[in-house]
């Protein structure tokens, strides 16, 4: 009962602040995604890098992911919370500067430093699943995911609200707000309370770090990480490209930050009820459906391109990667113990963000040399391994429960000869 109350306790106290940290974080990314690449394409005199400084903040989170899993196992993520939020305060500055100045590069080094706070940010969720038992790990990644919905209207918006703020630099206004996103983070982040980082068994002990090796040979664990990676990877290539398609088929800034708008919609608010799907339907059954929605918004990209064909694809790629991203969580908190938690982690997040990051630098390379049909044909293949993989260990998981059965039955059996020979 003890233990009971204080899991509802942690539940009560930390998801909620995480929840908030969450939204602010994806605020911010929301508004930096509806308008770097448009920021870049004015700045840059190769055209083709347009997309690059929303690469470098992926690039720079997955270069921050495992020294922030390093830091802290040492400080405790509520001090590196705290800390990390330090650099989203400088990025934001740097960036607001860089625009004044007409600077691509030092826009790009703004952009680098936020991605160091979204390296750290990215284990948010971890920290929520971390804080509660096994039966509310899935509900507590949904809840912490859910503060995006409130991102959605929030930083597109203020995109929007402030990209003319500053006549003779365009989105200068808009990085100069984000600051007060950073700040209000600390805030919020300085009030957590999360439990220790390393739990032990019920004799006392600390549970037994297993090898990589060991981790990594287990089918959810490859398929975790398959879906994690590439479910993002996606989202990354067909979101970045998204406002330069737009703006090659002249539509204006507000139908832009509008369907980015829907699509953190999309992302954010399936979160509500995504753990509960888990709960029912199994978290295999909730990824597939992920990466088939993932080819519906590819088809529907291909259908056409006015404002409606964006809004819908968009839409349903963030219902795809909801479905996906919060299912490999769910499913790579299934593979480890609390004592190997900083290191499968780290080397989750430093590969999804690798992913992340090859696929915003590709994005607007792939869109200006080989058109918009190229990007999103350019992502079936990972759509389709993704099926392959998640059908793969469902019916590896159905095996190993037939050959459990068939092992039972066989004790059994076994149990009843023995009993009849001595009866006999």
């Amino acid at each position: 009962m003890a233990i009971r109350k204080r899991v509802l306790t942690s539940f009560m106290r930390n998801v909620p602040l995480l929840a908030v940290s969450q939204a602010l974080m994806i605020s911010a990314m929301s508004l930096i995604l509806a308008t770097s690449a448009l920021v870049g394409i004015a700045l840059a005199e190769d055209k083709s890098l347009a997309t690059l400084p929303v690469a470098l903040l992926a690039i720079s989170a997955m270069f921050t992911s495992i020294p922030a899993a390093m830091l802290m196992e040492r400080i405790g993520r509520k001090r590196g919370f705290v800390f990390s939020t330090l650099f989203g305060v400088a990025g934001s500055l740097l960036s607001f500067y860089a625009i004044l100045e007409s600077d691509f590069w030092i826009f790009s080094a703004g952009c680098f430093l936020v991605g160091i706070f979204n390296g750290f940010g990215s284990y948010f969720r971890f920290s929520a699943a971390d804080a509660v038992d096994h039966d509310h790990k899935s509900r507590a990644i949904s809840y912490v995911m859910a503060g995006g919905v409130i991102a959605a209207f929030i930083g597109t918006n203020l995109a929007n609200v402030t990209h003319t703020m500053i006549d003779t630099a365009p989105f200068a206004g808009s990085y100069a707000a984000l600051t007060g996103f950073y700040l209000l983070s600390m805030l919020t982040l300085s009030f957590l309370k999360l439990p220790p980082h390393l739990a032990s068994d019920e004799s006392g002990h600390l549970p037994e770090e297993r090898s990589f090796g060991v981790i990594t040979a287990q089918p959810k664990f490859r398929v975790a990480l398959i879906c994690g990676m590439f479910g993002y990877g996606v989202m990354a290539l067909i979101m970045t490209a998204t406002p330069l398609a737009m703006t090659h088929h002249a539509h204006p800034f507000d139908q832009v930050a509008f369907v980015i708008q829907w699509h953190l919609v999309g992302m954010f608010a399936p979160a509500f009820f995504t753990g509960s799907l888990i709960r029912r339907f199994g978290v295999l059954s909730v990824m597939f459906v992920g990466a088939l929605l993932g080819i519906v918004c590819v088809v529907t990209n291909l259908l056409g391109t006015s404002s409606t064909h964006f809004w819908l694809a968009l839409l349903l790629l963030g219902v795809s990667w909801n479905f996906l991203f919060i299912g490999a969580t769910t499913l790579l908190t299934e593979t480890y113990n609390m004592a190997e938690r900083g290191k499968v982690q780290a080397m989750n997040d430093f590969s999804v963000f690798t992913t992340v990051a090859v696929a915003s630098l590709v994005a607007g390379y792939l869109h200006y040399q080989f058109g918009w049909q190229a990007v999103n044909i350019g992502v079936l293949p990972l759509l389709l391994l993704m099926l392959i993989s998640i059908v793969w260990v469902a019916f590896k998981g159905e095996k190993n429960k037939a050959s459990k059965r068939n092992i039972g039955h066989e004790l059994a059996d076994a149990s009843k000869e023995t009993i009849r020979v001595r009866i006999d």
